[in-house]
């Protein structure tokens, strides 16, 4: 069930989302959704902001800080730091994902059934993957490996077809107090 669609302002949170121009989640009211699909909702609202986040940050890491003949600094590696006190503070795990391409780094390959049905819908073509089980929201959301960085994530390819990596955060349903 897709619980935005009788949202009129469904297209323009996604735009803020997108843009990462989205300074305040407010809590949907949605008088016919129950608190468990509220909660759902919010959850999912939150992982995208966080996805996008991180996603943008990625990129501009990338581009400002890294330099293919000094790898010792690697931006993805920068961010598990910050993926470390998240955990600490709000109690929301955040972690790389291969999808179709070699795991730079071994703990990132799919470590539950979750994290490869994640891949699975990812290399297919979803842009992400969601469950909730109990009190637990997980999100699994792409990461497209361009060009320009399948020369270190795919040195020995044999086309240039973007591959996909994967961000995936796992959070309380129901928003953490610091």
């Amino acid at each position: 069930m897709h619980l935005f669609r009788n949202m009129k302002s469904t297209s323009a949170l996604i735009s803020c989302l997108r843009g990462g121009l989205l300074a305040v989640v407010p809590l949907l009211a949605v008088s016919t959704a129950s608190a468990e699909d509220a909660a759902l909702a919010e959850a999912r609202v939150r992982a995208q902001l966080l996805h996008e986040t991180f996603h943008g940050a990625l990129q501009v890491m990338h581009r400002d800080f890294f330099r293919e003949e000094d790898r010792s600094r690697i931006p993805s590696a920068s961010l598990e730091g910050v993926f470390d006190e998240l955990e600490k503070t709000w109690q929301v795990k955040v972690r790389w994902l291969a999808v179709n391409a070699k795991p730079m780094n071994i703990d990132h390959k799919p470590a539950d059934a979750f994290e490869r049905k994640a891949a699975s819908k990812i290399e297919s073509g979803e842009e992400m993957y969601e469950a909730s089980e109990g009190e637990t929201y997980r999100y699994a959301g792409a990461i497209t490996l361009g060009n320009a960085c399948l020369k270190c994530h795919v040195p020995d390819r044999t086309s240039l077809e973007d591959r996909k990596a994967a961000l995936v955060i796992t959070m309380p349903l129901r928003m953490a107090k610091p």
